[in-house]
């Protein structure tokens, strides 16, 4: 499995409804349950908002974020996938990836 970053822009301040907010929301819920996604939530200087995912692919990840009712009805006019590399204890905080090593 791989690690994506979604960062949603473009937001249509003075949009947002119940009924949408409840429909993003189930589906962020469906999402959760189904272990697709990590995190989520809005910037604090409501900019935009940010995913993150785990998929075996960005088009699997951009199926998904296509599904939510922000994005089909446009409240967010725009989104970004970028896969990252997760840096942690199980990979020794990527110390001995090649990318970490291509840069030294």
């Amino acid at each position: 499995m791989k690690t994506f970053l979604v960062t949603l822009g473009n937001k249509k301040k003075g949009k947002l409804t119940e009924d949408l907010l409840h429909r993003h929301i189930d589906h962020l819920k469906h999402l959760k349950q189904n272990g697709s996604l990590l995190m989520c939530g809005p910037f604090v200087d409501e900019s935009g908002a940010m995913m993150i995912f785990r998929c075996h692919s960005s088009n699997k990840v951009k199926t998904l974020v296509s599904k939510d009712p922000f994005i089909v009805e446009q409240y967010y006019g725009t989104y970004n996938v970028a896969e990252f590399l997760d840096a942690n204890e199980e990979n020794n905080w990527l110390l001995d990836a090649p990318q970490t090593k291509g840069n030294l």
